[in-house]
Order: C-alpha cells, then sequence, then structure tokens
C-alpha cells in the first residue's frame, strides 16, 4: 500500500497522519460504534453530484441511515431544508470546530460530548486547519475525512481519489450503514 500525499504540498502535517481509508466498510463500522457521532458539512456539498442526484441527497441519506446528527456550515442549510431535512444546527465551521475541542461542552443537545466527527465539503484549507486543532488538541475525538483529498490530521481519511472512484466508496459505505 503507498503512502497518500496531502493534496495540499506546501502544508506538513507533522509525524502524526491519518490512517488511509483502504475499504470503505471501516467507516460504516466506526460510525455504528461510535455512541456519539457527528456529521459536519461544509457548503462545497452543494456543488458536488454524484451520477444523476446530488451530494446533499447522498448526505441526507447517510444522515438518516447513520443516525448521525448533522451540522450544516455557511448555506449548506439552506439546501438541506429545501428538501425538507432539518439539520441539527447550522453554525460557522469554526465554531462547531471549537466546541469539539472544548472537553466542558455537552454537545448540541446537551447530552455529552462527541466521540466521532465526520467532516465533508469544507474547502481542503479550511478542513486542514480544523482537524489539525482537533488532533492536537481534542484527543477524546476520533475524526473521519469524508473528501476525496487526502486529509493527513484526521483520524482516518480517503486517499487522493477520481470522482468515479470516490462516489464507489460512497455508496458502500452507505449500503453497509442500510445494513445490505
Amino acid at each position: 500500500m503507498n503512502k497518500p500525499e496531502p493534496w495540499q504540498t506546501a502544508e506538513i502535517p507533522g509525524p502524526k497522519k491519518a490512517f488511509q481509508i483502504t475499504r470503505p466498510d471501516i467507516v460504516a463500522a466506526m460510525t455504528k460504534k461510535a455512541k456519539r457521532p457527528i456529521l459536519v458539512v461544509g457548503h462545497e456539498v452543494v456543488e458536488v453530484e454524484l451520477g444523476k442526484e446530488g451530494f446533499v441527497d447522498y448526505l441526507i441519506r447517510f444522515a438518516k441511515a447513520a443516525k448521525v446528527p448533522l451540522v450544516a456550515t455557511a448555506h449548506a442549510g439552506k439546501e438541506f431544508i429545501e428538501r425538507g431535512f432539518k439539520p441539527v444546527a447550522c453554525m460557522p465551521a469554526m465554531d462547531i470546530a471549537n466546541r469539539l475541542r472544548d472537553t466542558e461542552w455537552k454537545g448540541l443537545d446537551g447530552t455529552g460530548q462527541y466521540d466521532l466527527a465526520l467532516f465533508v465539503g469544507l474547502p481542503y484549507y479550511m478542513e486542514w486547519v480544523i482537524l489539525s486543532g482537533l488532533k492536537n488538541f481534542a484527543s477524546q475525538l476520533k475524526t473521519i475525512s469524508l473528501d476525496r483529498f487526502y486529509q493527513p490530521n484526521a483520524s482516518w481519511s480517503f486517499p487522493n481519489l477520481g470522482i468515479e472512484e470516490w462516489k464507489k466508496n460512497l455508496d458502500a459505505i452507505e449500503n453497509e450503514l442500510k445494513g445490505r
């Protein structure tokens, strides 16, 4: 297995790097096993099409199948609401990142800290910085990047993938979560 390289090559992630997601069922298993997972969705999901549907539609199905609360950032919240899906919160990406780092924060529903945070659709450089902060200041939190470019500061990340391979992996995760 070759080592994935960060998509943004000028940044140096440090000695601790993300495990490469080589099998999509790993993501599904980690999501099912988590006691308090959360899905953080950035505005770039609005621009991505996966075949004949939008990425927003896929994420709605993912959140429902995984029973994961979804936090929409920037203007992504509007897209979910227009499709009849209400995110648990709409807030700035840096705000949710700061809260996830806070060991005193009891979550959006007040019942406790999250143990797994999945990220997708944030600008690459922003997700890099958020995941770096969480890697260094929220050791209790595992992170997964569902984006198609390797994020070395996550706990787990896809390697750099083409659109078709990425879609195939996302479909496999969804199918695993639905129990197919």
